[in-house]
C-alpha cells in the first residue's frame, strides 16, 4: 500500500525456498529501484523474510499475519478444542483500544495456560509481532493485521498455473505470474482507494511521530563518541 492509500504491485520473483538469501536479494532489488520509506511488512512467520526486512528496511515494523498465526495455534490443539481456543483468541481483535488489545491478549494467554500450555507459550512469544498493527491508525487495523489481500492474489496465480500444469522452466512460470500481478495492479489503480484520505492523514501523523522518536533516540548515541573523546 502506498502513502496515497492505493495498492500496488512492486515486483515478482521465483525462488526454490523463502530463505533469507532469497528475500534479501528481492528486497535489495526493490531498494535499488527506488523503494524507500517502508513502515510495515505483513507476512506469515517467515524468519528469512523478517530478517531480510530488518536488514534492508531499517525501522520498518513486521506484522505477523493473524490468520496464519491462528492456523498455527489450531494445529497445536486437538480438533475438538479448536473452536473454543479460536473463539477465545478472537476476543482480542474485538477491542479498539491498543492497550486493551494487549491486555486481552495477556488475559487469554493466562486463561489458556493451564489447559493449553503450548498455545499460551505461542501467544506470549508472538505477542509483539501479531499485535504490531496497534501502532497504526485504527481505521487500518483490519487491512493490515493479515496478508489476506496478497493471499487472494496468490490464489489467482495458482489457479492460472493449474490450467497450464507444466512449465518448462522457472522463467516461464515467472512470466505467467507477472502477467497476473500486472492485471491486478492495473485494476487496483482504477478501483476505489484501499483506504480513505482521512485515515491516510492519520497514518502520516503516526509516521511523523515515529520518525521524531527515532531521531531523539539517535541523538544521544551520536553524542557518545564526542563525550568519550572529551
Amino acid at each position: 500500500m502506498s502513502i496515497e492509500g492505493t495498492r500496488e504491485v512492486l515486483g515478482t520473483a521465483v525462488g526454490d525456498t523463502e530463505s533469507f538469501d532469497f528475500w534479501r536479494e528481492f528486497l535489495a532489488g526493490l531498494r535499488a529501484r527506488g523503494l524507500a520509506g517502508v513502515h510495515l511488512v505483513i507476512s506469515d512467520a517467515h524468519a528469512g523474510l523478517k530478517a531480510a526486512v530488518a536488514q534492508q528496511f531499517t525501522g520498518a515494523s513486521w506484522q505477523r499475519c493473524r490468520v496464519h498465526f491462528m492456523r498455527n495455534v489450531g494445529s497445536a490443539v486437538s480438533a475438538k478444542h479448536v473452536p473454543p481456543v479460536m473463539a477465545a483468541i478472537k476476543t482480542v481483535f474485538a477491542h479498539t483500544d491498543p492497550d486493551a488489545v494487549a491486555a486481552q491478549w495477556d488475559q487469554v494467554a493466562d486463561t489458556l495456560a493451564a489447559s493449553f500450555p503450548k498455545v499460551a507459550s505461542m501467544m506470549r512469544q508472538a505477542k509483539d509481532d501479531v499485535l504490531a498493527f496497534r501502532a497504526f491508525p485504527k481505521a487500518h487495523w483490519q487491512k493490515i493485521w493479515s496478508n489476506n489481500p496478497i493471499e487472494r492474489l496468490n490464489k489467482e496465480i495458482k489457479r492460472r498455473a493449474d490450467v497450464v500444469e507444466i512449465f518448462p522452466n522457472p522463467a516461464a512460470f515467472l512470466r505467467l505470474a507477472t502477467a497476473v500481478v500486472i492485471e491486478a495492479h492495473d485494476e487496483w489503480q482504477v478501483t476505489r482507494r484501499y483506504v480513505s484520505d482521512v485515515s491516510m492523514d492519520e497514518l502520516r501523523v503516526v509516521i511523523a511521530a515515529k520518525e521524531r522518536a527515532a531521531l531523539q533516540h539517535a541523538a544521544p548515541e551520536s553524542l557518545t563518541p564526542e563525550l568519550e573523546n572529551a
